[in-house]
């Protein structure tokens, strides 16, 4: 019995449960906040309008590159003066400023990071987490955000852990089918290590890889604090 006595007080680590909620509701974004949840996704089809004002805009400004500090009260303003005062521009400007709105209203955030960028390749390509609490991606043209389950993955492969070998080849996960992939239109609040006792647990994700002459228009919004440390998704 005394022999067993000291194993009785071995501190284990902690194992960390954490899943996504996907629904076709706002409000399942709102789930951002259960702790089990490191990724929610709103699944949404854009209207014809948004989809053409995101293709012309490609089209017009393939270099396209919006970087801004922003207000639910000042980012439909800001917005319009970078994109213009047409109607599909106007769209799209309306669209993004609920999102940022929206944003701001979950988190109780006064002001937030904005990027709008034009994209001809992935920026990260590699699997990697977020140093931030929360940030929001949505595609409006092109592939989007592609993530692996919080179960699917291998932590140590991360970063340097992976030896210099592919995301496919380096043992971060284990089949093609673990790559999950957030569909054009959708809005995603992926929680990242930055967000209190998320530590180890936040989302593995990165860009989607474009084929020659395709593009993409991507959205993140972003605590303020994080836009210079931003990364693309």
């Amino acid at each position: 019995m005394t022999a067993l006595a000291p194993a009785l007080n071995v501190a284990f680590p902690e194992i960390k449960c954490r899943q996504a909620v996907v629904g076709d509701q706002l409000d399942v974004l709102a789930d951002i906040y259960r702790e089990e949840v490191n990724i929610s996704v709103w699944q949404r089809t854009l209207p014809e309008v948004l989809s053409n004002a995101a293709e012309h805009l490609l089209l017009e400004r393939p270099n396209l590159q919006i970087s801004r500090s922003v207000s639910p009260r000042n980012a439909h303003e800001i917005l319009i003066e970078s994109l213009g005062n047409r109607a599909e521009p106007v769209a799209l400007a309306t669209d993004i400023a609920e999102l940022a709105d929206m944003f701001c209203f979950l988190f109780d955030l006064k002001c937030i990071g904005l990027r709008l960028t034009a994209l001809s390749h992935a920026m990260c390509p590699r699997f990697h987490v977020d140093w931030v609490p929360c940030r929001l991606v949505t595609t409006y043209r092109g592939r989007a955000t592609q993530w692996l389950a919080h179960d699917r993955v291998d932590r140590s492969k991360l970063g340097s852990g992976n030896e210099g070998k592919p995301d496919e080849q380096s043992g971060l996960f284990s089949r093609a089918d673990d790559i999950q992939h957030i569909r054009q239109g959708d809005v995603a609040l992926l929680k990242g290590e930055g967000w209190a006792g998320n530590e180890e647990a936040g989302l593995v994700h990165r860009s989607p890889e474009l084929n020659a002459g395709a593009r993409r228009l991507l959205l993140t919004l972003d605590f303020t604090d994080q836009l210079r440390e931003s990364r693309q998704h």
